[in-house]
């Protein structure tokens, strides 16, 4: 990974994860905002559980995931958390918007 700073120090080297995880909670908070975006598209509630576009999402991770490096099995399980999270604030938004809750 040609991107990576070698840090001298402790201090370096939390500089480095404070600046990642900033960068992290921000896309997070940006990928929320397209979530949100997306029930205004959706017509059912199918469409918001979106079980095919799920398993496209954890294809495409887990494959990144081994080209760039990175633990395949946390990358999958941040990616199911985080998708799960935001089925639900989509549920909620799909909601808010006249839309019916899913039946159980």
């Amino acid at each position: 990974m040609e991107f990576v700073y070698q840090c001298q120090n402790l201090d370096e080297v939390r500089t480095q994860i404070d600046r990642i995880d900033r960068a992290l909670v921000s896309l997070l908070a940006e990928r929320g905002l397209y979530v949100k975006q997306a029930a205004r598209f959706k017509h059912s509630n199918e469409e918001v559980e979106g079980g095919k576009r799920v398993d496209q999402v954890m294809r495409r991770v887990e494959k990144l995931a081994g080209e760039l490096g990175a633990d395949p099995r946390l990358t999958a399980e941040v990616y199911r958390t985080m998708i799960s999270h935001f089925i639900a604030s989509e549920l909620q938004e799909f909601t808010s918007m006249g839309k019916p809750l899913p039946t159980a």
